[in-house]
C-alpha cells in the first residue's frame, strides 16, 4: 500500500515554476504598460478584476501542462473528443460567450483591443441578428482548458472505469460558478456597456475564479473515492 502523499502531484515541477515566473512577470509588465498608456488607476472595486484573467490563463496553461490524458483507440478518443466540444458549448453558452438571440439590432463585428484590461482583451464581438458572440480571452482559454481536461478524464474514465467523480464534480461546479455571472459578462461586452464595474460585480468574479481554480484542480487529481479517504486521513494529522 503506497503511503506517498495523495496530492503530490500538485507540487510544482521546477520548470513549472520556471515558466510560470517568467509568465507573471511578462504579465505584470503588460498590466503596468496598459496602465501607463491608458492612465488609468485602479480602484479598490475594480483592482482584483485586472488579476482574475491572468488567475484565470495561468491555471488554465497549468491544468493542461500537468494533466495525463491516456492512450486510447480513435473510437474512445473520438467519444471523448465530442464530451469535450459539448463542454465547451454548454460553458459557453451559460458563461456568456454567445447566444443565440432575436436581436433587435445588428452591429456586426466588433474587436477591441486597448479599450479594455489585458486578459479581457482583445474581446472579438459579434452581434447579428440571432446571434451575438462575445469572446474574451480568459473566458475561452479557459473553458478550452476544462473541455481538454474533461477529455482526458472522459478517455481515463472509459478505459479503466476510474475518475469519472472528478468529471462529474468539475462539470457541475464550473457550470453553477458561471450562472451568477452570465448577466454582467452579456451586458458588459454585448450590451456595449464596457468595463463598468462595482464592487458586487468584482465579488462575484472572484467567487467564479476560486471554483474555477477548484474545477481544474479537480479534473487534473481526477479523485476515486480511495483518493478522497486517503487525502482525508492525511489532513487529519
Amino acid at each position: 500500500m503506497s503511503t506517498a502523499h495523495p496530492l503530490r502531484r500538485f507540487v510544482p515541477r521546477r520548470e513549472t515554476l520556471r515558466y510560470g515566473g517568467f509568465l507573471v512577470v511578462a504579465e505584470v509588465l503588460l498590466l503596468a504598460v496598459y496602465f501607463d498608456t491608458t492612465g488609468i488607476t485602479p480602484t479598490s472595486a475594480t483592482r482584483d478584476l485586472y488579476l482574475y484573467p491572468f488567475v484565470w490563463i495561468n491555471v488554465a496553461l497549468w491544468g493542461v501542462w500537468r494533466a495525463e490524458v491516456p492512450d486510447a483507440p480513435t473510437s474512445r478518443r473520438a467519444l471523448a473528443a465530442l464530451v469535450g466540444v459539448g463542454y465547451f458549448l454548454l460553458l459557453g453558452y451559460v458563461g456568456g460567450l454567445y447566444a443565440v438571440v432575436d436581436a433587435p439590432f445588428t452591429t456586426g463585428v466588433d474587436v477591441r483591443f486597448w479599450t479594455l484590461p489585458p486578459g479581457w482583451s482583445p474581446a472579438i464581438l459579434y452581434t447579428g441578428s440571432w446571434l451575438t458572440v462575445a469572446l474574451v480571452p480568459f473566458r475561452v482559454v479557459g473553458y478550452a482548458a476544462l473541455a481538454y481536461l474533461v477529455y482526458g478524464v472522459v478517455l481515463d474514465a472509459t478505459g479503466s472505469g476510474g475518475g469519472a467523480m472528478a468529471g462529474v464534480v468539475g462539470l457541475f461546479s464550473c457550470v453553477s460558478c458561471t450562472l451568477p455571472v452570465v448577466a454582467g459578462i452579456v451586458s458588459g461586452f454585448v450590451g456595449g456597456a464596457g468595463f463598468l464595474v462595482s464592487a458586487t460585480d468584482s465579488l462575484t468574479y472572484g467567487a467564479s475564479t476560486v471554483v474555477f481554480v477548484v474545477t481544474v484542480l479537480l479534473l487534473v487529481w481526477r479523485p476515486t473515492a480511495a483518493d478522497v479517504s486517503r487525502a482525508r486521513t492525511w489532513l487529519g494529522r
